[in-house]
């Protein structure tokens, strides 16, 4: 049970993206290194205030739907109702979705879809380069170590 719920915990992550960016990859050039969000910038596609504006239109329902989806999965579903138990498998579900982001979806999706190339940036890599990925998602990994006790918590006292 636990495997089709952190699959469906993923597909959940993907679509919240693939709603985000819709059509068009710079509705997510938040995404993307800085040197390409300053290329957009300089060929005057977009500027720092509508990117700014899309990053928190995405990232504040993003974080309280997987929030939510997150705390119902452990606490309602799998009926957890103690901080330990509910810790570990808010780890669990967590360093799956870290881990879930920097392969699946920066390397594979983003490193091999036409979709993410912005026009006039293709000179400019955006695609995280392996010893990227591994370093990004081990800090990550430890940072979700503390996240984890804070969405426990949340499980142990609501349900």
């Amino acid at each position: 049970m636990i495997v089709l719920q952190l699959v469906l915990f993923c597909i959940l992550f993907t679509l919240m993206v693939k709603i985000a960016v819709g059509g068009n990859p710079l509705n997510g050039l938040y995404f993307y290194p800085k040197p390409v969000q300053e290329k957009v910038f300089a060929l005057g596609m977009t500027d720092r205030e509508t990117v700014a504006r899309k990053r928190k239109q995405f990232m504040i329902p993003f974080v309280l739907v997987m929030l939510s989806a997150l705390v119902l999965i452990i606490g309602l579903w799998n009926g957890v109702r103690r901080f330990w138990p509910a810790y570990w498998q808010v780890l669990l579900f967590l360093e799956v979705m870290n881990w879930y982001d920097g392969i699946c979806i920066d390397r594979l999706w983003v490193g091999h879809s036409r979709f993410w190339i912005i026009p006039g940036t293709e000179d400019i890599p955006f695609v995280q380069t392996w010893p990227q990925v591994l370093k990004k998602r081990g800090i990550l990994t430890l940072i979700w170590i503390a996240g984890a006790a804070i969405v426990a918590g949340i499980v142990a006292v609501l349900f």
